[in-house]
């Protein structure tokens, strides 16, 4: 277990939307009290602080960014979509160290090509993929493939749909993106094989927590198996209630080591800080990166927090590594 100070004061800031429905908020609000409350119980001074509309400077503005050291759980500033990065750009200029990748690290998770190519500059297995403007996909011949937001997150967009098994569904599927969301496709051959959620973290010397493993041994249709925005988000659907989160994952020692290579080499390749969840494809003996993610969800039931369970860190400690690896960076608390 880490040497970790529990006298780190946090401010723990999170956005409440106000189109959010009232159980959404309560939601958010007990995710967000019980990480405050886990951080507390350790030792951490909290804050908690809100944004519920897009003043994010003047809600900062009264705390001193050498007395604190925010946990950034802000997934977008309210009322402007895709904004999670100007959440970092705006304490950037603040002087405020917080938690997680920098601005430029979250700018370019939205680029999912600018993705792509930083993995393939590195050797870093992915599956082979093109970006499409126009609905001529005639160059295109791999099939199975899937079609994706080339600017988006959360799974949106992503839908049984999306896996295309010939031209004319592809075709079809890029025509649909492009026109529903005025934004480039991606698409890239759709690999149906295990799926891997790798948690890594760590900054210089990083390291992978335990594999979890999305089952979709009960979907047998091709077009299921994937993490659609219903199966994350809708439950009491179909596919929320298929897919089943393995803890940890069931791999041999050899297939372990490639996986946590794998992951290790695409947190370093898209500059992930502090923490990352790499989203892993394993068919034929290779394990293909299909999403780096930045900025994972920690509320208690995701993977990450599972994966930490599993290697002995309970929920308080999992988020005091991550306010301490933001320490390192603080010019009053670093070592």
């Amino acid at each position: 277990m880490d040497d970790l100070r529990y006298d780190l004061p946090v401010l723990l800031l999170h956005n409440l939307n106000p189109e959010w429905t009232s159980e959404e908020i309560s939601e958010a609000e007990g995710e967000v009290a019980t990480l405050g409350n886990a951080l507390n119980h350790l030792g951490h001074p909290i804050e908690v602080v809100a944004l519920e509309d897009d003043r994010l400077i003047q809600r900062l503005q009264d705390y001193d960014p050498l007395k604190h050291i925010v946990f950034n759980w802000c997934e977008e500033i309210p009322g402007i979509p895709r904004s999670e990065p100007r959440v970092a750009a705006v304490m950037e200029r603040m002087g405020f160290v917080f938690t997680g990748s920098p601005f430029e690290v979250l700018a370019r998770s939205y680029d999912k090509p600018q993705v792509k190519r930083l993995l393939d500059e590195a050797n870093v297995p992915t599956p082979p993929w093109e970006v499409f403007t126009t609905p001529d996909v005639g160059r295109w011949n791999i099939f199975p493939s899937i079609v994706k937001l080339a600017h988006e997150h959360c799974s949106i967009g992503i839908a049984s749909d999306s896996v295309v098994t010939n031209p004319v569904e592809l075709e079809h599927r890029v025509a649909f993106i492009l026109e529903e969301y005025k934004q480039p496709a991606l698409v890239e051959e759709f690999i149906n094989g295990r799926e891997f959620l790798s948690a890594v973290w760590g900054n210089g010397k990083i390291s992978m927590l335990p594999a979890v493993e999305m089952d979709y041994g009960e979907l047998t249709d091709i077009h299921d198996r994937l993490f659609t925005y219903e199966a994350k988000y809708v439950s009491g659907t179909r596919l929320y209630d298929s897919i089943n989160m393995r803890v940890p994952a069931e791999l041999d020692s050899q297939a372990q080591a490639e996986l946590e290579k794998v992951a290790l080499a695409a947190y370093r390749a898209t500059g992930c800080r502090d923490y990352g969840r790499i989203d892993v494809r394993y068919h034929n003996g290779i394990f293909y990166v299909i999403d780096v993610n930045p900025n994972p969800d920690i509320n208690p039931l995701t993977s990450m927090t599972c994966a930490a369970e599993e290697a002995g860190y309970s929920y308080g400690k999992m988020g005091s590594r991550i306010v301490n690896l933001a320490a390192a960076r603080h010019p009053v608390f670093r070592r």
